[in-house]
C-alpha cells in the first residue's frame, strides 16, 4: 500500500496536541503522499493549533464530566452519542488506514468507532 491515510486525535492541552502533531510530522516525512486528518473537541485549543501546523481538523461536540454535581453533566450522554455518530461519519468518509489517539476527550469516541470498524488503532 503506497497511499496511507491517517486520522490523529488528541487535544484539550498541549500535552495531547503537540505529540499528535509531532507524530503526523514524522509520518509525513516517511510517507510524503499520505493524507492526514485530525479530530478534536470543538472550542478547544486544538482547533487553533492544528491548522497552524498545517493540518485539517474536524471537531466533535464532547467534553468531560464536571467533578461537582452540575447541570452541565446532564448533557454528557448526548455529547457522547453525538461524538460517536460524528466519529463514525468521519471514519466512513475519510477511510483511514490507521487511527492514532494521543489523549483528550475526542480520542475516546474516535478510537472506539475505529475499533468497531476494524481499523487499526494506536494510542500514545
Amino acid at each position: 500500500m503506497s497511499h496511507y491515510k491517517f486520522i490523529l486525535s488528541g487535544g484539550g492541552t498541549g500535552g495531547h496536541i503537540y505529540p499528535a502533531i509531532a507524530i503526523a510530522n514524522e509520518l509525513k516525512s516517511r510517507f510524503p503522499d499520505a493524507e492526514f486528518l485530525f479530530v478534536g473537541a470543538k472550542d478547544r485549543m486544538e482547533m487553533e493549533k492544528v491548522p497552524q501546523a498545517g493540518y485539517e481538523i474536524k471537531g466533535l461536540w464532547i467534553s468531560g464530566l464536571q467533578r461537582k454535581l452540575s447541570l452541565r453533566n446532564l448533557m454528557f450522554p448526548f455529547k457522547v452519542i453525538s461524538s460517536l455518530w460524528t466519529s463514525r461519519k468521519i471514519i466512513k468518509a475519510f477511510k483511514p488506514n490507521v487511527v492514532i489517539g494521543t489523549g483528550g476527550f475526542a480520542s475516546g469516541p474516535l478510537l472506539y468507532m475505529a475499533n468497531l470498524n476494524k481499523i487499526p488503532s494506536l494510542i500514545q
